[in-house]
């Protein structure tokens, strides 16, 4: 039976006072476990960037929720994937930045032949808190001459206001 994405969102579970006290954690990984809620939720993602009428060349997807569904999208999409990890886990040249998390810096990076100059990226992740890892992904694509034309995510904690980080515009399944 094909699920409808309000079917899809009902099944984002939210767990209080996790990973700590005062922290209401929503997770996606319900989804995960029925396949025909994942190909809706790809299917809605699909069809909000061809919504944008551009071309779009590369889907990022950041370590490592963005991974689960960025490379479904790029298949239906019919374009490349490329991933945003953490330091030392791509092999080759890589393009690093480092962004500010709750406890500290952290550093993200990219294959420099992740994508061409000119490409029309969007970038794919689960959660839109600060917006930290999002920006960096954004300058990663900018070092490599691309352009973010979208960030993407399953759910967006409005009061945190990551969106004003960012330069791209922002869509989110979900606003809490």
């Amino acid at each position: 039976m094909p699920y409808t994405i309000e079917q899809v969102k009902a099944l984002v579970r939210e767990y209080p006072d996790f990973p700590s006290k005062g922290i209401l954690f929503r997770d996606i990984f319900p989804i995960f476990r029925e396949p025909e809620a994942v190909e809706c939720l790809v299917e809605h993602f699909v069809d909000r960037i061809k919504a944008l009428g551009q071309r779009v060349d590369v889907v990022v997807g950041l370590d490592a929720r963005g991974f689960l569904f960025g490379p479904l999208i790029a298949i239906k999409l019919g374009v490349a994937f490329a991933p945003v990890r953490k330091r030392g886990k791509l092999p080759g040249e890589v393009v690093s930045v480092t962004y500010l998390k709750e406890y500290g810096p952290d550093v993200f990076e990219m294959q420099a032949d992740a994508l061409e100059a000119g490409h029309n990226v969007v970038i794919i992740d689960d959660l839109l808190a600060t917006g930290g890892s999002c920006k960096a992904a954004e300058e990663l694509v900018c070092q490599l001459k691309g352009h973010v034309v979208l960030n993407a995510f399953v759910i967006s904690l409005v009061g945190l206001e990551g969106d004003k980080q960012l330069k791209a515009p922002v869509y989110a399944l979900i606003e809490c």
